[in-house]
């Protein structure tokens, strides 16, 4: 099974494995390069896996989980992932590579609060707004999931859409925002276009 890997690439998986366990033992591979901010802050289930080039940034306070990702989840390369106040993204997700997802703004720009356009970016204050990713979703490749955001089970999200807006359970959602096209008809065990 472990042929096409060569010496080298044996040895290679079995360091990443080794170096996996003492990073989150519940995860089935983290491939290296990876970087985790606010490691306890982050918590992964049962037989997650990642590709290369990951970044994990959880900017909480030391008592509560900020990134929570279900079991058997799938993770491709060069994901980001940040938030300050919660990412859940539940069992079974599968996320293609250069995928995006934040639940932060520098500043605010709504609500109660009013950044001043003048003010330098970087020091303005962090805000979050929740991102939960249900069960069963596929982020396609490139797909940005912005702050405030809930993408129903079973949904489907296109290659480099921006979700800005909840995307239901069961749909296929595509473009930038984020627009869905179809529904699963659970009766005629099809995907449906949707109609305008």
């Amino acid at each position: 099974m472990l042929k096409h890997y060569g010496f080298f690439g044996v040895l290679s998986l079995i360091y990443e494995k080794i170096i996996t366990y003492f990073t989150f033992k519940d995860a089935k591979i983290i491939r290296r390069p990876f970087e985790c901010r606010g490691k306890n802050n982050i918590s992964i289930g049962k037989g997650f896996s990642t590709g290369r080039y990951c970044r994990f940034e959880a900017h909480g306070n030391s008592d509560e989980i900020n990134i929570s990702i279900g079991n058997n989840c799938q993770v491709n390369d060069s994901v980001h992932i940040a938030a300050i106040k919660s990412i859940i993204i539940a069992d079974n997700v599968l996320i293609a590579s250069r995928v995006f997802i934040t639940d932060l703004n520098h500043g605010g720009y709504g609500g109660d609060l009013h950044s001043d356009p003048m003010s330098i970016c970087k020091d303005r204050p962090l805000t979050g707004l929740s991102v939960f990713i249900d069960e069963n979703v596929w982020l396609g490749e490139g797909v940005v999931v912005l702050p405030g955001v809930t993408i129903g089970k079973g949904s489907i999200v296109g290659a480099n859409a921006v979700v800005s807006k909840d995307i239901p359970a069961f749909s296929i959602a595509v473009g930038n925002p984020a627009k869905v096209i179809k529904s699963y008809n659970f009766e005629l065990n099809k995907w449906l276009p949707i109609h305008a």
